[in-house]
């Protein structure tokens, strides 16, 4: 019998098609992609496995970071840039930079994000974007004589998934999303990795992610650890195994200019079995830190650094 193919070939060879066969297009930044709408694939959870790319490098940590940023609701990237996560910092920067003529690079920009609370609140904000609808969903409430306000405390999806993954396991409503309509245009960027829905079958949590937009290149790799990384610690809060997770995108593309990139990890071969681990089981989905996560077996090849496109 031939052997099973490793799990990361399904991203390889949806590289190579849409690389050969995508519609080449001019896209939102002005760089260029070629694009495909309609993508799937499946990665198993068990034995701790998790869908790391092997054929370059992924910093898991600054992913991980991020999800746990995300489920604070947190929405500036201050804490992020203290912890050396710097993948949010090139709107703001955009943004500022055309505001003020000024020509400061990323790193002074940093620096005074850490340094000034006040420069961080005007410049650093990203608006409402992923963890603000995640855990404080905009609710309203009478105002009288039919006028409405906003509630000071919003809905929390993710709260509220927890409790419905544990009390009604059945239900097909085992989701959460991003894609606030009435807010998406006050957002930095709107949500990519917009909806998330959870099954329980057999004892296990099953998570799949839609993905309106994926820069398969650069973004898949954070995505698909996120989306791991979250049914687990749902699994493990909600006493079930993790089973597999299911990922769909829409519009997949891959960036013009990250020929070399592609180009690169295409002619690599995927090897190895990484797991990821959790260490501790907090009291709740909100009180993971990064030191309860940890990645082992992995032996990536070299990292293949490419323009993040804004």
């Amino acid at each position: 019998m031939p052997d099973t193919p490793h799990y990361e070939q399904q991203y390889l060879d949806l590289m190579r098609h849409i690389w050969r066969h995508g519609d080449e297009r001019i896209d939102r930044t002005g760089v260029g992609t070629r694009s495909i709408l309609g993508a799937t694939m499946r990665f198993s959870l068990a034995d701790d496995a998790v869908p790391l790319l092997t054929t370059k490098r992924v910093y898991w940590k600054a992913a991980a970071r991020e999800m746990l940023w995300f489920l604070t609701g947190d929405t500036n990237i201050r804490e992020l840039v203290r912890q050396g996560v710097h993948i949010w910092t090139d709107w703001p920067l955009d943004a500022y930079r055309k505001a003020t003529g000024e020509t400061i690079d990323r790193d002074a920009f940093e620096a005074r994000i850490i340094a000034d609370e006040g420069f961080a609140l005007e410049w650093g904000d990203l608006g409402p974007v992923y963890g603000a609808q995640w855990v404080n969903w905009p609710r309203y409430e009478p105002a009288g004589e039919g006028l409405y306000r906003r509630a000071e405390k919003g809905h929390n999806q993710i709260a509220a998934l927890v409790e419905a993954i544990r009390v009604t396991p059945g239900s097909r409503r085992l989701l959460f999303t991003g894609w606030n309509v009435a807010e998406v245009a006050q957002m930095a960027l709107p949500p990519c990795h917009m909806t998330y829905q959870f099954q329980v079958s057999n004892g296990k949590l099953n998570g799949l992610l839609f993905q309106r937009s994926c820069d398969l290149g650069l973004g898949f790799a954070f995505n698909i650890f996120g989306l791991s990384m979250i049914t687990r610690m749902l699994a493990q809060q909600c006493d079930l195994e993790p089973g597999e997770v299911v990922w769909q995108g829409g519009d997949v593309h891959l960036y013009l200019n990250h020929a070399a990139l592609v180009e690169e990890q295409m002619s690599r071969v995927p090897s190895g079995a990484p797991k990821l681990r959790i260490k501790n089981r907090p009291s709740s989905i909100f009180d993971y830190a990064i030191e309860d996560f940890e990645v082992v077996d992995y032996a990536p090849q070299s990292h293949i650094s490419a323009p993040v496109a804004v």
